[in-house]
This record gives C-alpha cells, sequence and structure tokens, in this order.
C-alpha cells in the first residue's frame, strides 16, 4: 500500500467460510457436526483416552469454525433474527461438547501419574502434554458428570441466554443528539464512544449525557443480566468446590493468584504517574480536573486531518508495522487484500471491536466500527496484532493453538506500540506530532493503569456482594462510584463520574469469560518489557518474540515470561518497572501541559 489512491475495502468477506449464510454448504455443515457431536459422545466412553482426546480436538475446531461465523454476522447485523437463531442452536451444541469434555476431564482426573505420564508421551499427544494437564487440572474441580451435563443444559437458556440479550439489546440501542451547531440526529449506541473522543469537548458532552438515558431505560434489564451471569457462574463455582470467585478466571487466564497480587499491588503503589497524567491533560483543557466522558478524548490536536480517512488509516498502520517488522506489514496488506477486516460504520452494528478467527480455514478476521479517529486508528493495530498472534500459530494443533487472554492481549498491545513509535519515527520532522504521540501514549496509560483497575475493582466488590443475593441497580452504580473514586482519585471533577458505566461496558457481560478485564492490564505491561527489548535489539529481536507468541499455547504466564524474559511475575518489581518506565514521557507530557497555561 504506497499511497492513499488506493482504497481498501472497509467490509470484510466471509465467502471462503462459508458460501453464505443458509447455504447449502452451511447446512451441510452444521448436520455434519451435529452427527459428529452425536457418535462422540455415544463412544467416547469407550474409546481409548488418547483417541477420545483427538476426537474432541476435531470437534472443537469444528464448533469453533462455526461460533467464528456466527459472531461475525451477528456483530454486524445485531438484529437478524435468523442469525440469533443458529447461535441459541449452537450453544445447544456447544452444551453437548461442554458434556463430552467434561466427561475426558473426569478420566484424566482419575488417572495416577504414572497413568497420566503414559498418556502424555503417546506420540499422537506428545505435543499436547499442557493441555491434556489442564484438563487434568480442571478435573479436579468438576461436579459429577450428571451434574455437569445438567449446567452445560442450562446454561443455554441462562447464562449464556443473558450474554445473548445484551448484544441484540445494546446493537439496536440509539438516542436523539443535539449537535453544538443546533442540529438533532438519531445517533447509534456504536458511535457514542467515538462520539465521546471528539476533539469538540461540547460534542463529547452531548453524547455522553444524550447517550446515557437509554442505559438508564433499561438499567433494570441490565442489572439482572449481570445479576443472572454472576448468580449462575457463583452457584457452579461452589457446586465444583472453588469458593473463591477469582479461581476459575484465573485458571483460564493460565496465571496465579501471586502474580495478579504482585500485578495490582504495582498499581496502586504508583497510581500518582498515570494520575499525573490525567491533571496534565485537564490543564492541556482548561478546566481544573476531568469528567468522565473528557477521558478519550486527544487534549492536543494530531497533525493534519482531524478526520482520519479510512485509507490513510491502513496506510498509517501499514507504514508503522513495515518498517519495524516487515512481515507483520505484508500480513496487514494481506488482511486489506483478502478482506478480512470488518470496519465501516452502519446503523445495527454492536459496539466494539474484536478478532476472531478460523483454526479450521487457517484465517483471521478483524472487527470494529470506525469512525476517523486517533483511537480507531489505534484499534486497528490493537486487532491486527491480534490477528498476528493466530498467525504464528497457524498449521498448529488445536492443543497447542489455545491460548489464554493475558498472553494474547500482551501481543495486541505490541502492535499498538509498534503503530505508536512507527509514526514517531515517521514524522519526526513533522510539527506538533511528537506532542500529540506523548498525548496518545499518556491516554492508553490511563487506560490500562486507571480505568481498566477500575473496571476489576467494581466486579470484585460486586462478585462479593453477589454471593449474598442479587445486587440492585441502584447498588450497582454505587459501587461504580466506588470504584471510579478509588482509581481516579480527585482527577475528576465533582459530578464527573459515570455511574452507568457497569451496563455500558459489554465486557461485563461476555458470559463465557469471567473478570475480563485485569488480563489487559497484564498485556499492557508484559508488552512494555517485550518492547523495551525489541528497541535494544531491533530486528534481532523478532524470531523470540515469534517464539513467545508460538510458547504461549504451550505454557503458563509465568512459565513463558521467565522462559521468553527471564522475569518473575509474582514479583510486584517487575510490573512497578513497566509503571515506572513512562516516567520520562510523562515529564515531557507535564512540561507540554505547563507550557499551555503560559
Amino acid at each position: 500500500m504506497e499511497s492513499t489512491a488506493t482504497a481498501p475495502s472497509d467490509r470484510w468477506s466471509l465467502e471462503s467460510w462459508f458460501t453464505a449464510f443458509g447455504a447449502p454448504d452451511y447446512l451441510a455443515f452444521k448436520d455434519q457436526l451435529t452427527s459428529s457431536l452425536a457418535a462422540q459422545g455415544e463412544t467416547s466412553a469407550g474409546a481409548g483416552p488418547a483417541a477420545a482426546l483427538a476426537a474432541y480436538e476435531e470437534l472443537s475446531m469444528k464448533m469453533g469454525h462455526l461460533s467464528a461465523y456466527l459472531g461475525c454476522l451477528s456483530a454486524g447485523d445485531a438484529g437478524n433474527e435468523s442469525v440469533k437463531a443458529d447461535e441459541a442452536w449452537l450453544s445447544g451444541r456447544e452444551a453437548d461438547l461442554s458434556k463430552i469434555e467434561a466427561s475426558l476431564r473426569s478420566r484424566l482426573a482419575a488417572l495416577n501419574a504414572a497413568e497420566f505420564a503414559a498418556l502424555a508421551a503417546d506420540p499422537a499427544l506428545a505435543d499436547a502434554a499442557y493441555r491434556i494437564g489442564r484438563l487434568r487440572e480442571a478435573g479436579g474441580h468438576q461436579m459429577t458428570l450428571e451434574q455437569e451435563g445438567l449446567a452445560a443444559d442450562l446454561n443455554v437458556d441462562g447464562l449464556h441466554a443473558w450474554g445473548r440479550l445484551y448484544d441484540t439489546l445494546t446493537g439496536k440501542l440509539s438516542f436523539p443528539m443535539i449537535f453544538p451547531d443546533g442540529h438533532e440526529e438519531t445517533v447509534p449506541m456504536a458511535r457514542r464512544r467515538a462520539l465521546m473522543a471528539s476533539p469538540e469537548r461540547a460534542v463529547r458532552s452531548a453524547a455522553f449525557h444524550a447517550g446515557q438515558q437509554p442505559w438508564l431505560d433499561h438499567a433494570d434489564t441490565f442489572a439482572a443480566g449481570l445479576n443472572g451471569i454472576a448468580g449462575t457462574r457463583l452457584t457452579l463455582y461452589r457446586r465444583r468446590g472453588q469458593p473463591g470467585f477469582l479461581e476459575a478466571p484465573l485458571f483460564d487466564s493460565a496465571m496465579s493468584a501471586a502474580s495478579l497480587d504482585a500485578m495490582m499491588e504495582a498499581i496502586h503503589t504508583h497510581i500518582e504517574i498515570p494520575r499525573r497524567a490525567l491533571r496534565a491533560a485537564a490543564r492541556l483543557q482548561g478546566t481544573a480536573a476531568l469528567h468522565f466522558f473528557d477521558l478519550e478524548a486527544p487534549q492536543i490536536a494530531p497533525p493534519g486531518e482531524a478526520q482520519i480517512s479510512w485509507t490513510h488509516a491502513c496506510v498509517m498502520v501499514d507504514r508503522a508495522f513495515t518498517a519495524a517488522y516487515p512481515a507483520l506489514g505484508a500480513y496487514f496488506r494481506e488482511m486489506l487484500d483478502r478482506g478480512w477486516i470488518e470496519a465501516q460504520p452502519r446503523a445495527g452494528k454492536r459496539p466494539g471491536a474484536f478478532c476472531t478467527g478460523s483454526l479450521l480455514r487457517g484465517e483471521e478476521r478483524v472487527y470494529m466500527n470506525y469512525h476517523g479517529t486517533v483511537q480507531d486508528v489505534i484499534t486497528l493495530a490493537h486487532e491486527v496484532g491480534h490477528a498476528w498472534h493466530a498467525r504464528a500459530l497457524k498449521g498448529a494443533r488445536l492443543f497447542r493453538s489455545s491460548y489464554p487472554m493475558t498472553l494474547a492481549e500482551t501481543a495486541s498491545n505490541f502492535g499498538e506500540m509498534i503503530l505508536l513509535e512507527g509514526l514517531l519515527t515517521e514524522g519526526t520532522g513533522t510539527p506538533g506530532l511528537p506532542a500529540w504521540l506523548l498525548d496518545q501514549e499518556m491516554n492508553r496509560a490511563h487506560s490500562y493503569l486507571i480505568n481498566i483497575p477500575m473496571r476489576f475493582e467494581f466486579e470484585r466488590s460486586f462478585y462479593t456482594e453477589r454471593s449474598s443475593g442479587e445486587v440492585p441497580g441502584s447498588r450497582l452504580r454505587a459501587l461504580m462510584e466506588q470504584a471510579q473514586h478509588k482509581c481516579y482519585g480527585n482527577t475528576l471533577e465533582p459530578g464527573g463520574l459515570d455511574p452507568m458505566f457497569w451496563a455500558s461496558k459489554m465486557h461485563f457481560f461476555i458470559s463465557g469469560v469471567s473478570f475480563y478485564n485485569f488480563p489487559y492490564v497484564f498485556g499492557y505491561l508484559l508488552s512494555r518489557a517485550l518492547f523495551a527489548r525489541f528497541q535494544t535489539e531491533g530486528s534481532a529481536f523478532l524470531p523470540g518474540y515469534e517464539a513467545f507468541l508460538r510458547l504461549s499455547g504451550s505454557a503458563g504466564c509465568e512459565t513463558v515470561a521467565r522462559e521468553t524474559l527471564g522475569a518473575d511475575l509474582t514479583d510486584p518489581a517487575f510490573w512497578a518497572s513497566g509503571i515506572l518506565s513512562l516516567e520520562p514521557k510523562l515529564a515531557e507530557f507535564e512540561a507540554i501541559a505547563t507550557a499551555s497555561k503560559g
């Protein structure tokens, strides 16, 4: 992509996965999946463990393929009832697969050490020992097979139904907004976040206040959903002998409680570093403090065009990636050429951004809502970083390709850092660019070191109270305000909180993953350590980085960090080093803010 004359598509193509939704190949795949599940359910108990595990692996790959396809369709058209119906159908098949997995976990847990060692040494499983070891460990926290089967069935119309309801409702939400120039417009909720990143404070304020009303109008529904999701999880945790509600999220994240505690200790010890960035942003804005709607807004105008076209955004990402990491740049161009990115803003799309993919096809897809902001460009680099992680594992079996969110977010943040550093390197002679990039870096520091820890504090408080009964919407608002006070301190002006953030943040309603927050902080800080080595070693570091990506599906976080960085994740000093490394850029940012007052 040499110039902005090339106009890359902002719509994705899914035809390499299925000809079309409801097409003969799609229907045949559904029928085959149903038959395979039935056959596996009948024969897995009698098959040897190695054969049963291989069959389960193949089924999981097929299930993931169909799940990714329907997820893409649903995100792009939240009102498509036929797709929603098939998502509900798929939830039933996922429940069937959960029962097969529960049976496998139980069988593995029943093996003694010598029997398990012999199984792990089987040539068919020799490269999957880590994954089957985790299945065995999970088998130690399991109800009876009959109870696990019942739980899987009930989750279809319970736990996961709440998540589907949230996606459907939020995809249809809109609100009337009066813009500063006086015109009124009906705004889809998917556009609200972009408006709150506007350089014009009046636009941000209008979008925040007008956009609050739908969340307030549906607060009871969202509170019921959040309580339903958490209540189901807590009940299952107790039944499985996991009284601590963080045990399962930590297992899913492949990290220890000691590492999480060390990370959070470092953040709260050094929280004044990101708070200083917010105070400097307020000085640049000319206010005593910030409002919640100011938090994602650029305080330093980007050089050049105020609205970044999609074509220019792709050029920016391509140049930054190619200069620092040619293979990543080539992969990004491949994604554009093959139609693997969905970015077009339109009514009916679900808010947010994500990366998904199909191991069956060896392809990835990126979804986002592009509105021309700097944050959107960073989001694009973030999601492509995720996709590159998956590409690094292309050809590996599923048992070596499933990595935890903690390490996934490390790869995506690494992509962001390449973009920001590349923009600075390419445009050092552009007036205003260094200051703008500092603003972006400080905005990221706030997000990862204050906003996301705030979500963790809220969710931890909520789960603590939910353990004793349902938590009403009014209490959810109070818990959110408490978490915001704790993390933001005095950086927000009186009345500048967002008590409905618990409803508007999709991450709290993802039914398949609990505590969808601390892995982001993990990824941000670990990626800073990786990027520091990249800056020191240059291109010689990249083979090691790719080894890090490939190892992510075959070891826990502590092992991956120790073997690739020589780092001890249970030491608060490791995490603190990432936070303290912001000091030089923070000092530059504060100097700019002070000069602006002069």
